[in-house]
């Protein structure tokens, strides 16, 4: 059998012996410092909301070519929207110990910001369950601002995604939650 790993923390901890799972309460390792999914049964069921965010930085011709609708490949925001929402329902396939939802609602918007030669992604996914949607949230902006890069790297391959966030989420017994401004 292989021992769990043993990692320095980054908050000045870094005694011995010590592994992360028994300095800090993470959810997804057990006391020994395995990873496990977490057991979500005893939770009640309510309605959960999040919201996260993200950008793709770009030249101002391409997002010139984005704004026209004229890129090779066809719509990028529309094509990139759908890619996002697929995202969702695929996030426990593509992070390990994430539990598959039964999605209620999905929504994702982009804005496109000239000055900053920058588009703008945000994600809102909601579900009755026992546990909450930020990864799906996070994950359908990772995928929409990949898709963007994927349809308009042909004419600018220096595009940087950045700023990918939690905005808020809601539901479940820590309730409300809103990420600070900045």
């Amino acid at each position: 059998m292989i021992a769990p790993r043993r990692f320095p923390l980054v908050n000045g901890s870094d005694t011995p012996g010590t592994t992360m799972a028994s300095e800090n309460p993470l959810t997804h390792f057990d006391a020994a410092g395995r990873a496990q999914m977490v057991d979500v049964a005893g939770k009640a069921e309510t309605h959960r909301v999040a919201r996260a965010r993200g950008s793709i930085r770009m030249q101002a011709a391409t997002l010139a070519l984005i704004a026209s609708g004229q890129a090779s490949k066809g719509d990028v925001i529309g094509i990139a929207r759908v890619a996002a929402i697929q995202a969702t329902k695929r996030t426990a396939e593509l992070i390990p110990l994430c539990h598959p939802l039964p999605l209620t609602r999905v929504s994702v918007e982009f804005e496109l910001d000239c000055a900053a030669c920058t588009v703008h992604c945000t994600a809102q996914a909601e579900t009755l369950g026992r546990t909450g949607v930020e990864m799906e949230a996070l994950t359908a902006v990772q995928v929409g601002l990949l898709t963007v890069y994927d349809m308009c790297k042909a004419v600018d391959r220096g595009m940087v995604m950045g700023d990918i966030r939690l905005l808020e989420k809601s539901g479940g017994k820590s309730g409300r939650w809103v990420a600070a401004q900045g």
